[in-house]
């Protein structure tokens, strides 16, 4: 009976060991910032975040309106879209570090083209491309569930 019970112990232990384990490495990997897609330091190629939301449409940044976040640099088209960035930039930036939405649901990265692009609930997802936006639209509902499955280990 005794001999039962260690084992039982020696199980429990385990299970006990290898849930903190993986409670930990999720913590460390969600709790991690966002690194941001960018080309030489400049998040979605220049393109105005704040201008998707605002102006319905993907709108090219200008150099001396910019601001620094996340380790990139954000351009503006004007210093009103600058100045609400600044103010709450994780409501204007991209999703999944501004990485292809459908490439993330697939468990991998992917850049992206900054006119093929999707707001729902208030969030901005981009794309591949035109043609991958279109396959993206069909399901966005489990390609964002899996992306967000993905995403952490895709960020670490």
């Amino acid at each position: 009976m005794q001999k039962a019970f260690l084992l039982q112990i020696k199980q429990m232990t385990k299970k006990v060991v290898s849930t903190l384990v993986t409670l930990l490495f999720t913590g460390l990997v969600i709790g991690q910032p966002v690194k941001y897609n960018s080309k030489n330091g400049i998040a979605i190629k220049g393109f105005d975040p704040v201008a998707y939301f605002t102006l319905g449409k993907a709108v090219k940044g200008l150099p001396e309106i910019s601001f620094n976040w996340s380790g990139s640099t954000w351009l503006f088209s004007t210093k009103a879209h600058l100045d609400s960035f600044s103010k709450h930039p994780e409501k204007y930036a991209p999703q999944y570090g501004g990485y292809c939405a459908y490439g993330c649901s697939e468990n991998h990265l992917s850049p992206t083209d900054p006119e093929a692009w999707t707001i729902i609930n208030n969030k901005l997802y981009l794309n591949y491309n035109l043609r991958t936006r279109v396959v993206w639209l069909q399901d966005t509902v489990a390609r964002i569930k899996n992306a967000d499955i993905h995403w952490p280990v895709l960020n670490h």
